[in-house]
């Protein structure tokens, strides 16, 4: 019991009446299927007489795919623009440092002198690629320089800086340069101020190039110098004032994984072998896009990450209407998702996972469509969906592994209707001309083309995604290409198996399916008890609501004979169940391609819904869209990072001790 009660909050008030209107929403839903005749016995007892009902059908995908109407487009393009908004919000500053002091071997050394003296009480540094570190030295006279150094605080647990005649010492290298630190403005604040006329850097170059975008200096009252205006020389130290931004955080520097993946597609754009092959590298050649558009900035290596973000809403929105044929379901189905939390905070990171979910979304929605075609559709009317949905499978493998768990769903959908297609293939009777599409050469070509869309055309795009690797080796061959492919794959597979260090966020599967432990990405505590974080996580409502409608559409498949059930579930499991036996450390974010179909099987219930009680499901269906997004405007400061008071996050948001802000 004192394991469960240090979780609870006041605000778990706020959860348990969620909770509670999520499970009366439900009961009301199961109360109208067990009155509705599509439950009633196999023999239906009326007056003492046994009435035989039709029997139940058979499992099948076939079925209508219901096209876009113009009421459809116009709800598309309004709930993809207000999500496009809130997306692009202070998405990332869109100036950053891009010149660079490059130190290409140790020992590299540079002096600045200035105009005049100035105090300095502390320095900031924006940091490129490399890693390393400098020998920064300061001098009032030119002759008599002290050295930056560092020890450890009085406090025993943090680091301080501080200057000192660094006479008869070996360089000290104190001003880092970490893997962990690249593209970011870190700040150094000696504990004794010193007057600088004359600054000396001397690099120390652990991994080369060695890159130094920015360096500034703050005088006595805590204001930026602009060095540039009283420096002697040129230098690429102090040539972008401009660039320089009001205070330090996620907003002007990397956070998280962007240090590894902003790093490695800045990387392929220079012709570097990238540093972080730890996941394949096409999703990072995508991400490189936006960093070719706007520059090595926080707005261009987010801006790719976002606009897919935005562009799955169109998709998903056609595929539920496809899906289901109401306007009123895919609007609301799409706004679930557009407004769930984790689409946003995790679209607005500079990693993958982004593009892994687009494509999988892509070859589902492909996959579905050739499956609803009837048995005996001629191999050319199938060809194109096939085609499609193994291009976006092998496009999405080669962004992220987690796409190939998604291809275990698609090859089990495929095979299981095959099946069907097999088992309901129009055969000609004796008296009938032979019109029909003949079986043989149907299965044959369906079969091989299969192999070339799912096998073939994946592996190519899969090897071809590795050209920058290639290119950067300095040999372009054949050989060379898959070599470093194989290696690469070796790699891959013994790091993540090995990737078991302890995190303070991290989480396992049973906790992501009812939101038990965001990832906290970004924590800032400012003054006047304000803050500023935010979190990976799933809404609630989609979360919980979600978990509810799969195991309600996981019933119904199996109690309708439900095609469409079939489909949601086994998407559904097939992003979710390998990661019951993957026992590395873990995070939310994982969890990310499986919410997508936890809005399909709420759909799939939204639809029921309607069907059951025309006028009270329409009601529930908006009531619950409704509650999503209310709780996407109230934790919409905790996505993005906005700074807050510190009571709001404590007495409106934790709902749970484990939710970290």
């Amino acid at each position: 019991m004192p394991d469960i009660l240090r979780y609870l909050t006041p605000t778990i008030l706020f959860a348990l009446v969620l909770l509670t209107a999520l499970f009366c929403l439900f009961g009301w839903y199961w109360s109208l299927v067990r009155n509705s005749r599509g439950l009633l016995p196999h023999i239906l007892l009326q007056g003492g007489t046994g009435v035989r009902l039709p029997p139940k059908p058979k499992f099948s995908f076939a079925g209508r795919c219901h096209p876009m109407v113009r009421l459809d487009w116009v709800l598309l393009v309004l709930v993809t623009a207000v999500y496009a908004a809130t997306a692009f919000f202070r998405l990332g500053s869109t100036t950053a440092p891009t010149s660079f002091l490059s130190c290409a071997e140790t020992g590299t050394s540079v002096t600045v002198s200035l105009t005049e003296p100035v105090l300095v009480s502390k320095l900031w540094y924006y940091l490129g690629l490399g890693t390393g570190g400098y020998n920064l030295e300061i001098s009032s006279d030119g002759e008599h320089w002290s050295t930056l150094w560092t020890r450890t605080a009085e406090d025993g647990t943090s680091t301080e800086y501080y200057w000192a005649d660094a006479a008869d010492y070996a360089p000290g290298y104190h001003l880092e340069q970490n893997y962990d630190d690249l593209f970011k403005w870190l700040e150094v604040d000696p504990v004794n101020d010193l007057e600088v006329r004359y600054l000396r850097l001397t690099a120390r170059v652990d991994r080369g190039p060695l890159e130094l975008g920015e360096l500034v200096l703050f005088d006595e009252n805590g204001q930026a110098v602009d060095a540039a205006a009283l420096s002697q020389d040129e230098s690429p130290l102090f040539d972008e004032f401009s660039a320089v931004p009001e205070d330090i955080s996620w907003y002007n520097s990397t956070y998280f994984d962007e240090i590894y993946h902003a790093r490695t597609a800045y990387e392929h754009i220079r012709g570097i072998y990238p540093y972080e092959i730890s996941h394949p590298p096409l999703g990072k050649l995508i991400l490189g896009l936006g960093i070719q558009l706007f520059g090595m900035t926080p707005f261009g290596w987010r801006f790719m990450g976002t606009l897919f973000g935005v562009l799955m809403l169109p998709v998903l929105y056609v595929f539920l209407k496809n899906l289901f044929g109401k306007s009123i379901v895919a609007f609301c189905g799409t706004a679930l998702f557009a407004f769930d939390f984790m689409h946003l905070t995790q679209t607005r990171i500079a990693t993958i996972d982004t593009y892994g979910v687009f494509f999988i979304l892509l070859m589902y929605y492909f996959m579905y469509r050739y499956l609803t075609l009837p048995a005996g559709t001629t191999f050319k009317e199938g060809a194109p969906w096939l085609f499609l949905s193994g291009l976006f499978w092998g496009i999405g493998a080669a962004s992220k592994w987690t796409v190939i768990y998604g291809g275990v769903g698609l090859a089990l959908l495929y095979f299981i209707g095959l099946w069907f297609k097999l088992r309901d293939w129009p055969r000609s009777q004796k008296d009938e001309p032979a019109v029909l599409v003949p079986l043989g050469p149907w299965l044959v070509k369906t079969l091989s083309f299969s192999v070339l869309c799912f096998v073939l055309l994946p592996a190519v795009i899969y090897v071809l995604s590795y050209l920058p690797y290639a290119y950067a080796s300095g040999d372009m061959s054949l050989a060379n290409l898959l070599n470093i492919t194989w290696d690469n794959q070796v790699y891959m597979l013994t790091y993540h198996q090995g990737v078991h260090d302890t995190h303070p966020y991290e989480s396992r599967w049973y906790q992501w399916i009812v939101d038990g432990r965001p990832i906290l990405y970004y924590l800032d505590y400012q003054e006047n008890n304000m803050k500023s974080a935010f979190a990976a996580f799933s809404n609630p409502v989609v979360c919980w609501g979600g978990l509810l409608a799969l195991l309600s559409t996981a019933v119904r498949m199996v109690q309708k004979r439900c095609g469409r059930g079939l489909f949601i579930v086994i998407a559904y499991f097939s992003q979710l169940a390998p990661w019951f036996f993957i026992f590395r450390t873990t995070f939310a974010y994982h969890y990310f391609p499986s919410i997508l179909f936890l809005v399909f099987a709420l759909c799939y219930i939204f639809d029921e819904w309607i069907e059951l009680e025309p006028e009270q499901g329409r009601t529930a269906l908006c009531v619950t869209t409704g509650a999503a997004v209310l709780l996407y405007a109230a934790f919409y400061p905790v996505l993005i990072g906005l700074s807050v008071p510190r009571w709001y996050t404590t007495n409106c948001l934790q709902w749970f001790l484990s939710w970290p802000f």
